[in-house]
């Protein structure tokens, strides 16, 4: 550790009161649960921009309401810069206008660690941009179970690959090491939050603690190793014990023997959910306050210190490590955000590289007849489903909106757009398949998942608006243009693999378009051929619903159940197709 660094941290950390040390541990939103005021009287530390208010109707007035919040904490007798952090987790997806990537589940289908460094090169700027330094980004959980609703956050089921991911995105965000031109990057979420029994968000992950450091640990690992800013506490317990409450996983393994020198970070409400002074005992140095719980914080743990219930030594651990890391990314010098990088949001250069993470984020499952690359000059195209033509569906959830969005937003392109603009023939535009189109020559149908985040999107949990296979609708979508006798290319929209056996088998191509993010009209550029499919499954794909019947799904190292198509499969323009694809493997 740079030694000036130290030297400063210890100076200031001197000076601090235990109301100093409890606000620089503390993180709230820029609205509800403060007056601006409070920023200085509560000497908050950290502010997080989540669904609900906008801080301004662009970017300048994002950064003017940041300015002024900064310089409230400046006002303090302290000065102590805040962070602003944001769940930046494809793009700066908070922001209507920001280049948008496919989420990390079609990057994984990618395989391209320099595609994702460049992806959160691009992310970390915009972010930037927008006013933020601190990003909630990558998720680097192993999913094990498409029940889950956060798949399509992870890149993938294999811990090798997660690994190299892990390490090209937090480079990415933070170059080299942390510094004024970084956004700290935060790893999430620790520990096991992929791999809970049945998918559950917020469950509990019963493998053992050999099978997590074999499988979970590594992409951690390689974060720290990475030089990681941050890390972000998981909702999910292990084996009963809350992981924001578990000192062996937190501060033995994560801080202890892997020499994570960052920010542990609590998920949203977690003093209140988890065990209030416990999870702070654990190693949980910022806490998000919110929700009611800021007053319930600040009073509780002022308490436990001077009870004797929380040592003085865990809250100057949190705080040297709070405050090293606003040294180390320049804010004390360089407090404001930095409105010359304003004009670079959205530019086409990065929407260049999105697209063509679109276009490498395809995974080709059926291919009959070689239908695909389609011919330009084809007499004419239906385009079927709202999917199609709706940026917001296929963008998924953190896109716009915590939960997504339904309607198409600014700066964005649609399937139907890019089809449009390379079609040399006529294109129709049949939004829920009563066009009956039959003269059609081939019919693209866009079908998949509506946008959800986190546990609204598990299946078969509380909510429960999810299933494992095609909604009935979108099946009728796909059966009406089969029954007419027109040649069907599917194009699937989701945020993780689902039952589509007796989809794959109807139509002559099928492909795995994941969330392809705002550049839709990527996906017509491979159909049409001006690229090729490079994608590869990042996860076993089931074949029915009886694989969930455990309490995971397929995956590659679990033999006892059979995928429809194994991890890693993925066909291009020259391989060789059966008519039925569904049990061959490549």
């Amino acid at each position: 550790m740079d030694h000036s660094v130290v030297k400063k941290v210890e100076e200031l950390l001197a000076k601090m009161t235990l109301d100093d040390k409890i606000g620089q541990m503390t993180q709230v939103r820029h609205f509800d649960d403060i007056t601006e005021e409070d920023i200085a009287t509560k000497f908050i530390g950290s502010v997080i921009h989540t669904q609900g208010p906008l801080p301004g109707v662009n970017a300048q007035e994002w950064q003017e309401k940041f300015t002024r919040l900064q310089k409230k904490a400046l006002s303090t007798r302290l000065g102590i810069p805040l962070l602003f952090g944001v769940d930046a987790v494809h793009g700066q997806n908070t922001y209507e206008g920001a280049t948008i990537f496919p989420h990390n589940i079609g990057l994984g289908a990618s395989r391209n660690a320099h595609l994702v460094k460049r992806a959160a090169e691009i992310t970390a700027l915009e972010t930037k941009a927008t006013g933020f330094n601190w990003a909630f980004s990558p998720c680097i959980a192993i999913p094990y179970n498409e029940k889950w609703g956060r798949v399509y956050e992870a890149f993938s089921e294999s811990t090798e690959l997660t690994e190299e991911f892990a390490r090209a995105s937090v480079i990415g965000h933070q170059g080299s090491q942390l510094g004024r031109d970084s956004v700290m990057a935060t790893a999430k979420h620790f520990i096991g939050d992929g791999s809970t029994d049945n998918g559950v968000e917020g469950g509990d992950c019963t493998l053992s603690p050999e099978e997590v450091r074999e499988r979970l640990l590594p992409p951690y690992r390689a974060a720290v190793e990475a030089g990681i800013g941050s890390v972000m506490a998981s909702f999910n317990s292990m084996s009963g014990h809350f992981m924001h409450a578990h000192e062996y996983w937190i501060s033995d393994v994560l801080k202890g023997e892997l020499g994570f020198d960052g920010i542990m970070v609590s998920d949203w409400k977690a003093y209140s959910r988890f065990g209030e002074n416990e999870i702070i005992n654990a190693g949980i140095d910022v806490v998000m306050a919110v929700d009611g719980d800021l007053q319930m914080f600040h009073d509780g743990l002022k308490a436990g210190v001077e009870s004797g219930e929380v040592p003085m030594e865990r809250i100057d651990d949190a705080v040297r490590r709070i405050l090293t890391q606003k040294f180390r990314l320049g804010v004390f010098e360089n407090p404001f955000p930095d409105a010359s990088l304003i004009p670079q949001i959205g530019i086409q250069a990065h929407r260049d590289v999105a697209r063509q993470a679109v276009r490498e984020s395809l995974v080709l499952l059926k291919n009959k007849e070689h239908i695909l690359p389609l011919d330009k000059n084809i007499p004419k195209i239906v385009v079927v489903g709202e999917h199609g033509d709706n940026t917001g569906l296929q963008s998924g959830g953190w896109s716009i909106n915590w939960q997504g969005s339904l309607e198409s937003y600014a700066g964005s392109t649609s399937i139907l757009q890019g089809i449009e603009k390379l079609a040399e023939g006529e294109v129709l535009y049949d939004k829920d398949a009563t066009g009956a189109h039959k003269d059609a020559d081939v019919a693209i149908i866009v079908v998949g998942e509506t946008p959800y985040a986190e546990l609204f999107g598990d299946i078969g949990g509380e909510i429960d608006a999810y299933q494992l296979t095609l909604t009935e609708e979108h099946q009728n979508y796909i059966n009406t243009y089969v029954n007419l006798g027109v040649k069907v290319v599917t194009l699937f929209i989701s945020g993780r693999p689902l039952v589509t056996t007796d989809q794959i088998n109807k139509s002559e191509a099928f492909v795995a378009a994941w969330l392809p993010g705002s550049e839709g009209d990527g996906i017509a550029e491979v159909l049409f051929g001006e690229f090729d499919f490079k994608g590869t499954l990042p996860h076993a794909w089931p074949a029915s619903e009886e694989d969930y019947k455990g309490k995971y799904g397929p995956n590659f190292w679990d033999d006892s159940v059979k995928p429809l198509f194994p991890f890693g499969f993925g066909l291009n323009y020259r391989d060789e197709t059966s008519e039925n694809d569904t049990t061959t493997g490549k």
